[in-house]
C-alpha cells in the first residue's frame, strides 16, 4: 500500500501542526511542498477549498482525504500514540484538550491576525489588538504555572496544536514579547522550537511543481516529545 501524501506549505501554522502529529505518531508521509499562489492541480482534485494541509490516505479500495489540521494529528495519533499525547488513560482531558485547541483556532487565531495587521500597517489599534490576545496567553500562562505542560506534566495534543500559532504571538513585537509577564509560556515555547522535532518538522522541501518529486517525511521512535 502507498504511503499517505501530505500537501503541506513550510510555515503555515496548519501545516506545521499536522507535520508534528505525523512525526509523533511515526507515520510516514511523501509530502509535496507546495506555493499558495500556484496550486497544484490534483490537491486541488481533491481539496478544492485550496488550503493546507491535505492528506490523501490511498487504501484498497478508497481515497480517503483529511483537509483539517487537527484531524491529521487526530488520524495520526489514532493510529500510533507512543508519547500518549491523546492522555488516554484519563477519558475526561481530551475533550477539554480539543475545547482549548477550538478557542485557539476559531477565537485567538482571528485576534492573532488583527494584531499581526496593526503591527505590520502601523495602525492605532495594535495595543488593543494585543490586549486581546492576550486573554488566551495569560490562560496558557496559568495553566503552565500548575505543571510543566499545556494539559499536564507530560506532553499532550494542545501543546503541539497550539505551538505553531503561539509562536506567531511571539514574534509580531519581539521585544515587547521578551519582557512581557509570561515567563512560563516563554520557556515553554522556547523550549519546543529548539527541539529535534521542530527543527525536523520545519525542513524546507523543494516545490512540488517544479520536479513532481515528493519527499519522505518519516517518524522516528527514538524521536521523544520536548522535555525540559
Amino acid at each position: 500500500m502507498p504511503l499517505p501524501i501530505l500537501y503541506s506549505l513550510q510555515h503555515c501554522p496548519y501545516a506545521m501542526r499536522a507535520r508534528m502529529g505525523l512525526l509523533l505518531a511515526n507515520q510516514s508521509v511523501m509530502l509535496r511542498a507546495i506555493n499558495l499562489k500556484d496550486k497544484p492541480e490534483a490537491m486541488l482534485q481533491v481539496s478544492p477549498k485550496g488550503t493546507v494541509p491535505v492528506l490523501i490516505i490511498q487504501g484498497n479500495d478508497k481515497i480517503q482525504v483529511i483537509d483539517e489540521s487537527l484531524d491529521i494529528m487526530l488520524w495520526a495519533l489514532e493510529q500510533d500514540d507512543p508519547h500518549a499525547l491523546l492522555y488516554a488513560q484519563s477519558s475526561a482531558i481530551l475533550p477539554t484538550m480539543l475545547d482549548l485547541i477550538e478557542h485557539n483556532d476559531k477565537v485567538f487565531k482571528p485576534l492573532l491576525e488583527q494584531y499581526k495587521s496593526a503591527k505590520r500597517y502601523h495602525k492605532d489599534s495594535e495595543i488593543d489588538d494585543r490586549n486581546h490576545c492576550e486573554d488566551f496567553i495569560l490562560r496558557l500562562e496559568t495553566q503552565l504555572t500548575q505543571h510543566q505542560f499545556i494539559m499536564g506534566d507530560k506532553p499532550s495534543l494542545a501543546d503541539y496544536a497550539l505551538l505553531p500559532f503561539i509562536r506567531q504571538f511571539s514574534k509580531v513585537d519581539r521585544q515587547w514579547y521578551l519582557q512581557a509577564p509570561y515567563p512560563k509560556l516563554q520557556h515553554w515555547l522556547k523550549a519546543h522550537l529548539d527541539s529535534p522535532l521542530f527543527s525536523k518538522a520545519m525542513t524546507k522541501y523543494p516545490l512540488w511543481l517544479d520536479q513532481h518529486e515528493a519527499f519522505l517525511l518519516t517518524g522516528d521512535v527514538s524521536l521523544s516529545p520536548i522535555t525540559y
